[in-house]
């Protein structure tokens, strides 16, 4: 029974992302245990400019490669829009890289000393080796899902225990920023190791792929990639910065040690989306399939997941707000008390969040991607906007303030801005199951 489990892919893909979000969670705590606030907003401010690299290099391919891949008949046309895709994410890597580099010191020269002047470039250029993700989507597509998922756990459990190790023997946030690094390179490198390991031939009868290599670029498949990928190019920028904009106004504003703070009590709250972003990927095919069946059917089963999703996202909530005097007592020390009002305002947050993975889903379904660039452009003007009014004003808890209005808006609340949304939620709340005749 445990060997199936092991061996089952959802198992697998959730395993990886909560080894994660644990290592994640866990580091926090020690850093603020072990460091204090100060050195843990310089980490969280580092890190959140590191998160805002990501969508700016990925060009909006993640979804879009292999759905372009498989439609050509042949093998080399298909190898060719792969590795083209990956030139292009390892070439925007670089120079993205380099200016989130220059921007940062522009903005934080204050950073750049000691051991700092090393980790920081070395995580932001060593974040190129993301691109070789995409090794990792068309194996997922030609069915491998558990050896990746699980080489990259382990390389997360390794690099967490070297951080452990670092953090008891009296380094600082560099060495866990260099290592963040380092891991990038690991994984990229695993990623495309296991591909040419395991990939098999694009059609029975064909070879095997040859190595990457950049000749393999060409400028047509690209072309098409990049038409295709604009959108959610865009969109995947603007959610960044409407995500994790909150710790880099804070860190500008208040300073580093109220972001250090303001991030123990966010990351708390942020662990449980896991459990949205993971469940909904597996209900996914579940609605395509009641979408083909009609609107009724569809409509039906969208809402009794959103019900179990607000329904868990309450009662986290709810359990949290009561919990959270002990809970950041406990796990962050007397320092970190500010955090506590944070939280019970934060974690509320998660009741739209748990919701707007469907919500995402059903704008994919019913082919209104454009709605999803403008929800997260609504919530990053609402985020950079409040967050100026409400942070110099209510310090920390106005920023808890500004995320929460600004992620209910962008989540949910958007819907009845447009049109074709309002109707199809009066659609969702009035639908009946049709009695039998």
């Amino acid at each position: 029974m445990i060997i199936k489990l092991l061996q089952a892919r959802a198992t697998a893909m959730l395993g990886d992302k909560l080894v994660k979000l644990a290592a994640g969670a866990i580091l926090t705590i020690f850093v603020a245990r072990m460091l204090g606030a100060a050195e843990l907003g310089i980490f969280s401010i580092v890190m959140a400019w590191s998160a805002f690299l990501v969508p700016i290099t990925s060009l909006g391919l993640n979804n879009i490669v292999v759905r372009q891949m498989v439609k050509h008949e042949s093998g080399h046309d298909a190898m060719t829009m792969l590795y083209s895709a990956i030139s292009m994410r390892l070439v925007l890597g670089i120079i993205g890289g380099g200016v989130m580099l220059l921007a940062f010191f522009l903005l934080y020269p204050d950073m750049f000393t000691g051991h700092l002047r090393i980790a920081i470039p070395a995580l932001f250029l060593l974040q190129t080796f993301f691109g070789f993700l995409l090794f990792e989507f068309y194996l997922n597509y030609q069915g491998t899902f558990r050896s990746v998922a699980y080489i990259k756990a382990a390389i997360t459990a390794i690099s967490f225990s070297v951080k452990l190790t670092l953090l008891y023997q009296g380094f600082g946030i560099a060495s866990l920023l260099l290592f963040t690094g380092i891991e990038f390179l690991v994984v990229g490198v695993a990623q495309y190791w296991v591909y040419r390991l395991k990939h098999q031939p694009y059609k029975d009868g064909e070879a095997r792929w040859p190595a990457y290599h950049p000749r393999w670029f060409n400028l047509t498949q690209a072309k098409i990639l990049l038409k295709r990928s604009s959108w959610l190019w865009l969109s995947g920028i603007v959610s960044v910065i409407y995500l994790k904009v909150d710790i880099v106004m804070i860190g500008s504003i208040a300073g580093t040690e109220q972001a250090g703070i303001y991030a123990a009590a966010s990351r708390l709250s942020e662990l449980w989306y896991v459990f949205p972003a993971t469940l909904a990927a597996r209900y996914y095919p579940d609605m395509i399939r009641a979408h083909k069946q009609g609107w009724t059917p569809y409509y039906l089963k969208l809402r009794r997941f959103a019900l179990m999703f607000f329904v868990a996202a309450f009662v986290i909530a709810l359990a949290m707000t009561l919990l959270a005097p002990w809970i950041i007592s406990l796990l962050f020390g007397d320092n970190f008390l500010a955090a506590v009002d944070v939280l019970k305002i934060h974690i509320w947050a998660g009741c739209f969040i748990f919701v707007r993975y469907l919500i995402s889903q059903h704008l994919l379904i019913t082919e209104q991607e454009p709605l999803s660039l403008a929800s997260h452009a609504i919530g990053a003007l609402l985020n950079v906007g409040l967050n100026l009014w409400l942070i110099p004003k209510m310090g920390i808890v106005g920023a808890a303030w500004a995320t929460l209005i600004s992620y209910a808006f962008a989540s949910f609340f958007f819907l009845f801005l447009f049109n074709s949304t309002r109707k199809q939620m009066w659609q969702l709340i009035t639908v009946r199951k049709s009695k039998p005749q």
